[in-house]
């Protein structure tokens, strides 16, 4: 770990305002550890969901064999598949039982990008290796043997390292691809760093800034 950084604990996870906690993650950094190989990137995008609006996995209280991690204590990762080839990276939050999640959509790469590469392919830098919610778990390391873990070990884990992200430097919009929730869709629950070249480039008609 980074000296000066510290690790996200129970407490910031546990918190009941998912939207909250979608926003303050905003400059934190993701940080993974697979097979010895350390690799992180600050996230610069996210998205709340909630079982109360119908985007989320678990509306109304749906709990299935998918759904079930959203149930876990806040602090626990859920890895799902999208479309059956993305492996899409979401952080519970709330007290076990409540299921409310932070998709993390964006990061920019800091430790180790070289390794980051070649996992996603990629002969030289550019901001397509992590400017999306699947390229930044491919980047990371991260698959469904993930899904589940808590997020103050050592293989994955958040950091605070002091990054600071300004309210006048916060995008807020509507989530990508959920039109299907209807009315629910327009809610302003995607929160991005203005400007940053590493948020994914979904288009979007409703900002709320």
């Amino acid at each position: 770990m980074k000296q000066g950084s510290r690790i996200l604990n129970e407490a910031f996870y546990t918190r009941t305002d998912v939207v909250t906690i979608a926003r303050e993650l905003l400059g934190k950094v993701l940080v993974t550890n697979v097979n010895g190989v350390v690799t992180s990137g600050k996230i610069v995008e996210t998205e709340a969901y909630s079982y109360l609006e119908q985007a989320c996995h678990a509306y109304m209280n749906r709990n299935t064999k998918r759904t079930s991690t959203l149930f876990k204590q806040g602090g626990t990762s859920y890895v799902y598949l999208c479309y059956g080839i993305h492996k899409l990276f979401n952080v519970v939050t709330n007290r076990e039982g409540i299921a409310e999640a932070v998709l993390v959509r964006g990061i920019e790469p800091l430790d180790n990008v070289e390794s980051m590469m070649y996992r996603r392919g990629f002969e030289k830098p550019g901001y397509q290796l992590t400017s999306g919610p699947g390229k930044l778990t491919q980047a990371l390391g991260i698959d469904m043997n993930h899904n589940e873990s808590t997020l103050y070990m050592e293989t994955i884990r958040i950091e605070d390292r002091g990054y600071q992200v300004k309210s006048e430097d916060i995008e807020i919009s509507a989530r990508i691809g959920v039109a299907y929730a209807k009315e629910d869709a327009l809610l302003p629950w995607r929160f991005n760093v203005k400007g940053n070249p590493w948020v994914s480039k979904g288009f979007n008609n409703y900002n709320f800034s």
